[in-house]
């Protein structure tokens, strides 16, 4: 069986402010950029790797979402809670200081975890967890 990973999801709750985050300050491409009844849907991904995407989207454009439920949603998004992502670099500390120049919502600095990798965590500017970690040999 051949099957990889093509795109993955994050909300989104500012696509400005999320396009200006993984465009300008993570250097991913814009691959696409839909808007639809006042709503967008961003594709990103790393220039290398045009067979792997991320989709920001909007978290409440699901079709028969109640009131309750987006609130909810959204209340979960704003504490970091909801969703996430992994990514993996060659230099984490240099990852690392450059996210902390650009400003974003430092959670862990880069750390030797005790189950064999070493990560740091930020907050995408919707709230999303990314975790990034240093690529192995």
């Amino acid at each position: 069986m051949d099957i990889t990973i093509h795109e993955s999801f994050l909300p989104h709750t500012d696509p400005d402010a999320s396009l200006a985050f993984y465009r300008d300050t993570l250097g991913f491409e814009v691959r696409n950029d839909v808007g639809y009844e006042g709503m967008r849907w961003i594709t990103v991904g790393p220039a290398d790797q045009p067979d792997t995407a991320i989709v920001l989207m909007p978290p409440t454009a699901a079709p028969g979402i109640t009131d309750h439920e987006r609130r909810m949603l959204l209340e979960l998004m704003a504490k970091g809670s909801y969703f996430g992502v992994n990514l993996a670099t060659d230099d984490l500390d240099g990852v690392f200081s450059k996210l902390e120049a650009s400003g974003a919502e430092v959670v862990q600095e880069p750390t030797d975890q005790p189950y064999g990798i070493r990560d740091c965590a930020f907050r995408d500017p919707s709230g999303n967890m990314l975790r990034i970690q240093q690529r192995r040999d």
